[in-house]
């Protein structure tokens, strides 16, 4: 039986103006997502940026783009 799950990591880009309440919610609503590992801000070295671990077996990048979006319209992945 094999128990290995697949792992992929995504940068999003938020809008300069994301507030902090708004991050938490942001924070909160991906981590609800089925399949998210982990959701990491790095307030110290890049304030806008967001990088999210998941399972792409159970989620997708443009999910959580749409759940990022639901707070911050601006909100991209980088490189696209």
């Amino acid at each position: 039986m094999n128990t290995d799950i697949s792992i992929a990591d995504i940068l999003f880009h938020l809008h300069p103006d994301t507030t902090a309440d708004c991050k938490d919610r942001i924070e909160e609503g991906l981590r609800a997502q089925e399949g998210v590992i982990s959701v990491h801000f790095n307030e110290q070295d890049h304030p806008h940026a967001l990088v999210v671990a998941y399972n792409p077996e159970a989620s997708s990048s443009q999910a959580l783009l749409a759940e990022i979006r639901k707070c911050d319209k601006e909100a991209v992945m980088a490189g696209f």
